[in-house]
């Protein structure tokens, strides 16, 4: 099969089709979706080298389950053991000896197939198109922050960062609290929130200060040091941003004012696929363009263009 796999460089070749293994299902993939940390890991970060990508839509064509055979799905991307101390622990997405789909020791969803463990995969909701089902990932890693933090409809939020997972954490987050903001220095991407009704300020512009939580999203290393600033005495900065970037910060502030800063990763796909199917959440807007597979190195430079959203992959 074909595949876009980075081994030092990236290009797009022929690998062998993956088999699966007992428990797990073998997905001919439709869609995939290009997310920064794609981006980063060709940076460097998490030193991967193997067949990049973790959103995705697909058809399982092979699985002992036979309610999943034949079904469009989506999925997660950590593989657990279910036998470590935090498997046990009911903490399945930290497990000490996880793959993770795309990004560690696991091969990823840019290819025409895929394998993931059956109990991974989560049926697409045939309401919505390939071209929204393959938000899933990113929108729940959306909706993870309000599973992290209680949010009350008076809370002040910031959301630093304009791009793909900062818009999708306005929108989340703007059904819980309408007291949202939502920073970046794109005109336009900062239109598209305020089309919905989602305001909006430029990174120059003067921001008021104490807000109950902040969200980094912005892809940056410098971004944790704007939320430090932001935030109020005792309130919660959420840390969203992976970066190969090393970063150093003023370690005294989040102890003088008593922040709480909790990183934050993948998340719950039922409260996504539901707000994907019911519109809650808007992302046709976000998608800038569409590569066939085999242009996935062009399409993989166009992501990292200043001037795109979203960059999805048809196989």
């Amino acid at each position: 099969m074909r595949a876009l796999v980075y081994d030092g460089t990236l290009k797009v070749k022929d690998v062998p089709k993956p088999e699966p293994g007992p428990g797990e299902a073998l997905i001919k993939v439709l869609t995939a979706g290009i997310c920064n940390t794609d981006l980063e890991l060709v940076r460097g970060y998490m030193g991967f080298k193997g067949t990049l990508g973790h959103e995705f839509v697909g058809i399982v064509e092979q699985c002992s389950n036979a309610h999943l055979k034949g079904k469009r799905v989506v999925g997660e991307i950590n593989c657990v053991c279910h036998k470590c101390d935090y498997c046990r622990m009911e903490m399945p997405s930290h497990c000490l000896n996880r793959t993770v789909l795309g990004i560690l020791n696991h091969n990823g969803a840019f290819a025409e197939y895929l394998v993931l463990p059956e109990e991974n995969l989560h049926i697409a909701p045939g309401s919505i198109r390939d071209d929204v089902a393959v938000f899933a990932e990113p929108a729940a890693a959306a909706f993870r922050i309000t599973e992290q933090v209680d949010i009350n409809p008076s809370d002040r939020i910031i959301v630093l960062g304009d791009g793909k997972l900062g818009q999708l954490i306005a929108q989340t987050l703007w059904i819980q609290s309408k007291n949202i903001v939502c920073v970046g220095r794109h005109e336009w991407k900062l239109k598209l929130l305020h089309d919905l009704g989602i305001a909006t300020a430029n990174i120059n512009d003067p921001l008021e200060r104490g807000a109950d939580l902040i969200v980094e999203a912005t892809g940056s290393h410098a971004g944790f040091d704007r939320a430090l600033e932001l935030v109020r005495p005792e309130g919660t900065i959420i840390l969203k941003t992976t970066t190969a970037h090393p970063a150093a910060f003023d370690m005294s502030l989040p102890v003088i004012n008593e922040i709480k800063v909790i990183g934050s990763r993948c998340g719950p796909f039922r409260p996504a696929l539901d707000a994907l199917a019911l519109g809650t959440l808007e992302v046709r807007p976000l998608i800038s363009q569409t590569f066939e597979l085999s242009d996935g190195v062009k399409a993989m430079e166009r992501a990292a263009a200043p001037d795109v959203m979203k960059i999805l992959l048809h196989m």
